[in-house]
């Protein structure tokens, strides 16, 4: 739908993107889910956000939501691994300055590659294990453990635990 509004052919974006066509076509018929990485790329090319392709717009100033009511995004870094689920703690509205998920790691599951984008970011670790690569440096956190880098350095994470990692994790401006 998005590239369909910004009148971009399959063909283009999937050359952008670096992926086959077969590819962003599945995506966009919800036949397949990507990893962060691919949907980083396609936001990019498409000058848009994560929350924008999933979520429904928001303008309200205040938001109230309960336990169960939130929206997740489900992404996979490869059909043979588990799920990273995007909790999205803030709805997505327009000139949002905060992105604000709960990531849901499953176990042995990584984020899908390295992801560079605009902003900040920063991060608590609520359950499980975490091992956090920034550049070239990787952080093992647990429970309690929090994180903040520039968002244009090369990131990505990786749960080595065999249980579920929740992390609370806050990006300026919404790249998610």
């Amino acid at each position: 739908m998005m590239r369909r509004m910004n009148k971009m052919r399959l063909k283009d974006v999937a050359e952008a993107v670096d992926c086959s066509e077969s590819l962003l076509s599945k995506i966009e018929n919800n036949k397949i889910e990507p990893s962060l990485k691919v949907l980083h790329r396609i936001t990019a090319v498409l000058g848009t956000s994560i929350a924008e392709l999933f979520a429904a717009r928001h303008e309200n100033a205040i938001t109230v939501q309960h336990a169960g009511e939130r929206t997740v995004v489900i992404t996979r870094a490869n059909a043979e691994s588990g799920a990273v689920s995007l909790e999205r703690i803030i709805p997505f509205g327009d000139d949002q300055l905060l992105d604000a998920n709960i990531h849901i790691v499953d176990p042995k599951t990584d984020s899908g590659g390295d992801i560079t984008h605009a902003g900040e970011e920063v991060g608590f670790v609520l359950d499980g294990e975490l091992e956090l690569t920034i550049e070239d440096e990787t952080f093992y956190l647990k429970p309690g453990d929090s994180f903040y880098f520039r968002s244009e350095l090369r990131h990505r994470y990786y749960n080595p635990g065999d249980h579920t990692t929740r992390v609370l994790w806050v990006n300026t401006p919404p790249t998610f």
